[in-house]
């Protein structure tokens, strides 16, 4: 038997097999690097399988330890702890991450809010992969950046939104120990970090406490008290030094792992490179000592520090033994006279199963079969025993983890597996793929690969309620020593099937800070389990083992390469109305054209009429549209021609609606992926916003944009009627700037295209000849102070106006980008949403003119955020401001006040 404290120095059981330890350590580190960038986002990763993946299940197997791991935002997470401890250590891990990162920027693309939530959902799922751990989430959003937890707390709906579902996940999980990322103080930075710090310090204790959320009772969740709480942010950031008072456990997760063949920060920062978005995916790190320090805030065990307030790891005072389940059940033991030894029995078969893989991992299998009915019978026999709920229930848990991972490892031991796909031919690219439709049916077929000693029992499908599938064939075959038992089924989808969809929503991304949750049965998980699932029953010498499978589609993917993803529900038609926000100038003459795109997922679609639900008053034509599909996959788009009743400012919306067989359809989805991550989808109902502004534009002025990560500035502005030509950033360059009355440089444009860099002279001297250059906010601090790409000198800060309603005082109330050709009062800055800026300029120039002045609560006025100067015979402007949020909204002011901007044509 394993001793849990024995196995905290070096992170690998003493007693697992030196010579598959040194075989590990040997081949793995030629291939990991490669393997951990290059890992199947679907399939489990390298290091997750064969004998590597056998070493990692029984080591967790020698274990009970469970950690939650909680933080704010995605990318707030200690990778590297968790990964020691999970893969070092063999603990049970979740990451607990309060909300989706839905409110920052996007690094690589121009989604924002809900459905980059759900990208960053894929990206930090895809991260943890590589930690080992689970994920939780809460139902709060990322509405922006804050800057104290009261302004946090007052967007979340109060405090205790985030604090029950806090408190779900520890009566849900029960762990250990929690290990909070922040610690809840000023030094915590982002209003949303010192939220998560306050939150989970609270809900270490208000998790036992039966008179918290007794509503989460009634479900038939338990009190749970962890053992111990810790926070981070203790010591100076990425420092390996910290004094001696501020730290109660140091972990090196430098320390080299002979089974990942780096460190385990080394893999976790492979994990942590999946989310792009962040900007994080160059990162890398050094390999050698890289401490991490933790510091016990709260306990219900006695000290166990030593005289300078030290513990050896999270577990001093824990027997995290198998066998040590029963003991914890203090005077309850006695009711139990089964338990301990049955657990004891558990543990024998666990040891047996480690010794045998030393020479022959397939030795394994059967002993860990063993323990695996040994453990189910003991489930059974807790369920019928007179311990109390509360007895039970600890221990269920922790049987079922010991299920699930005696399951798995005898499966890597066993060397079998299963595939479920989709018997359809290979699509051409991710939107072509096959999608399962209420009411239709489709053919899967699932292979079961195995080897002597072991023997096929069955196939099966796991499909949600009111599916049904027949088994419509079987064939065996053999294939170099592997044989291969394959099934196939025709699987009929249930009429009222969901789609596959995230189970909240908010109403209005822009604006609400809470999600609804439409389906409570997965509220906390990231996403909805996949509808369709298998499982083959096999057994080695009379002893029964399982294995599971996701039904997947397979299709060609960006590289030509196959990939998967999920099998997924869908509805017949998916509809989108393109753009969804529209900005419409009140001088605008005669119609507005509307597109609608229309995605059959049905073979034939028959007959169906696409018509648009209007505002009172407003017409289009035609009326409708007879729609038809041959097959699915097929993509067409409809265009109407509307009519507003009037055109004075206001918000409309529009609706579009195909009816099909009886029924009503307005939904679309996008499929949200990449080459490296998973496959989701965002929905959206197919409406369009119609934000009709009063907006003068001149005539005849030619705009440049040079985009920059992305965003829908240029899109807005040809809506309301400038002439707007998007130039590609590697043809900068080449391209003659002085057909332009104005260049602007899309956000971020130094961050994200290095062509910017390369050409600011030439934009300088754009500017030089009269010409108007408007840079928008950059997020590399440090690289453009120090490219100096301004005119004149200017030091970019990190400072921001992070509440949208911060008051905005107008410094220069003569200057002209007031008052043409739009007068710009105060009411311009009214309706804006998220934010009103950020990284405004700390110091300028004296050349330079501030223009605006804004500060969030309590904090001193920020001039930085506006500036204007002239250089030549023409103006440069630098702007903070979040236009790139407000002009995709559709608020008026922000749309005038930007027009204004390009409208400073100096002396062009």
């Amino acid at each position: 038997m394993i001793n849990a404290r024995d196995r905290r120095r070096g992170g690998l059981c003493p007693s697992f097999p030196l010579s598959l330890v040194l075989w590990l350590a040997l081949v793995l580190p030629a291939v990991a690097q490669n393997a951990a960038e290059n890992a199947d986002p679907v399939g489990p990763l390298p290091q997750d399988s064969g004998s590597a993946g056998l070493k990692d299940e029984l080591q967790r197997l020698h274990t009970t330890a469970r950690m939650l791991h909680t933080t704010a935002h995605p990318d707030d997470e200690d990778g590297g702890l968790l990964t020691f401890e999970s893969r070092g250590e063999g603990i049970t891990a979740i990451l607990l991450t309060l909300n989706r990162g839905e409110g920052g920027q996007n690094k690589v693309g121009s989604n924002l809010f809900d459905v980059l939530g759900v990208l960053r959902t894929l990206e930090l799922t895809q991260s943890d992969r590589y930690y080992g751990a689970e994920q939780r989430f809460t139902r709060v959003a990322d509405f922006g950046f804050s800057k104290n937890p009261d302004e946090t707390f007052q967007k979340w709906q109060g405090h205790d939104v985030a604090l029950a579902d806090i408190v779900r996940v520890i009566r849900t999980f029960r762990p250990d120990v929690i290990v909070s990322r922040f610690g809840g103080s000023e030094r915590d930075g982002h209003g949303n970090h010192q939220a998560s710090g306050i939150l989970s310090r609270e809900a270490f204790r208000a998790a036992a406490d039966p008179n918290r959320f007794p509503e989460q009772l009634k479900e038939g969740l338990l009190p749970w008290q962890a053992k111990k709480m810790y926070v981070d942010n203790v010591c100076p950031f990425r420092s390996n030094e910290c004094p001696d008072g501020n730290w109660t456990v140091r972990v090196n997760t430098g320390e080299q792992s002979p089974a990942l063949g780096m460190s385990y920060l080394q893999f976790a920062v492979q994990g942590l490179k999946r989310q792009q978005s962040q900007g994080v995916g160059g990162w890398t790190v050094d390999p050698g000592p890289h401490y991490a320090f933790y510091k016990l805030v709260d306990s219900v065990l006695p000290p166990t520090a030593d005289k300078d307030g030290h513990e050896k790891d999270f577990w001093d005072g824990i027997d995290t033994s198998l066998p040590a389940l029963a003991a914890r059940l203090g005077g309850e033991q006695s009711k139990a006279p089964f338990l301990k030894p049955a657990l004891l029995q558990v543990q024998a078969h666990i040891d047996a199963a480690t010794k045998l893989a030393e020479q022959n991992p397939a030795a394994a299998g059967e002993p860990l079969l063993e323990g695996l009915r040994t453990v189910r019978s003991l489930v059974a026999e807790v369920r019928r025993s007179a311990l109390t709920a509360k007895a039970k229930d600890e221990l269920l848990v922790n049987l079922a983890e010991k299920e699930k991972q005696l399951e798995r490892a005898a499966e890597l031991a066993s060397g079998v597996s299963l595939n479920a796909t989709l018997d359809t031919p290979i699509a051409a690219n991710a939107e072509d793929a096959v999608m399962a439709v209420p009411g239709q049916s489709f053919r899967l077929k699932a292979s079961f690969t195995y080897a002597e000693p072991v023997q096929w029992k069955s196939t099966k499908l796991d499909l949600p309620p009111g599916w049904t599938a027949k088994e419509i064939n079987s064939s065996k075959s053999d294939n170099a020593g592997k044989h291969v038992s394959t099934s196939e089924f025709e699987v009929s989808v249930s009429a009222g099937a969901q789609y596959t969809r995230p189970y909240l929503h908010r109403a209005d991304p822009e604006r609400d800070g809470v999600y609804t949750v439409d389906d409570a049965r997965y509220a906390t998980l990231p996403f909805p389990p996949a509808p369709v699932q298998a499982h083959a029953e096999y057994s080695i010498n009379g002893h029964d083992g399982i294995v599971h499978a996701v039904g997947l589609v397979i299709y060609k993917g960006e590289n030509g390469a196959e990939a998967k993803r999920a099998i997924a529900v869908a509805p017949p038609f998916s509809i989108a109305l393109d753009p969804a926000t529209q900005v419409v100038s009140t001088n605008h003459v005669g119609t507005t054209e509307i597109a609608v795109q229309v995605r059959s997922n049905v073979a034939t679609s028959g007959p169906a009429k696409l018509r648009l639900e209007l505002p009172q008053g407003w017409t289009s034509n035609p009326a409708s549209q007879a729609v038809s599909f041959t097959g699915p996959g097929e993509s067409k788009e409809f265009k109407f021609q509307v009519k507003p009743a009037d055109l004075r400012e206001g918000r409309h919306e529009i609706k579009a609606v195909l009816d099909y067989a009886g029924k009503p359809y307005n939904l679309g989805y996008t499929i949200v992926t990449r080459p490296d991550l998973d496959s989701f989808y965002y929905y959206q109902p197919a409406t369009q916003r119609v934000s009709i502004v009063d907006v003068k534009v001149p005539q005849d002025l030619k705009v440049g944009y040079i985009m920059g990560a992305g965003d829908g500035i240029p899109t807005v502005l040809k809506e309301v009627g400038m002439d707007v030509t998007v130039i590609p950033g590697e043809k900068l360059a080449s391209e003659d700037l002085s057909r332009y009355h104005t260049i602007v440089l899309g956000i971020r444009a130094f961050d994200t295209q290095k062509e910017v860099a390369a050409n600011n002279k030439k934009l300088l001297d754009y500017v030089a000849a009269g010409g108007t250059l408007i840079g928008q906010y950059e997020t590399g601090v440090g690289d453009f102070n120090s490219g100096h790409f301004t005119p004149y000198p200017a030091q970019l800060s990190r400072a921001r106006v992070s509440v949208e309603e911060a008051p905005v005082e107008i410094l220069a109330p003569q200057d002209p980008v007031f008052h043409f050709p739009n007068q710009i009062t105060q009411k311009d800055f009214e309706g804006w949403v998220q934010e009103r800026g950020l990284y405004f300029m700390g110091q300028w120039d004296s050349h330079f003119q501030p223009l605006l002045s804004s500060h969030d609560p309590g904090e001193e006025a920020q001039k930085g955020g506006l500036l204007k100067a002239p250089y030549g015979k023409g103006l440069y402007f630098y702007s903070a401001y979040a236009f790139f949020r407000q002009l995709p909204a559709g608020v008026p002011g922000a749309v005038r006040l930007y027009v204004n901007l390009l409208s400073q044509s100096g002396g062009r």
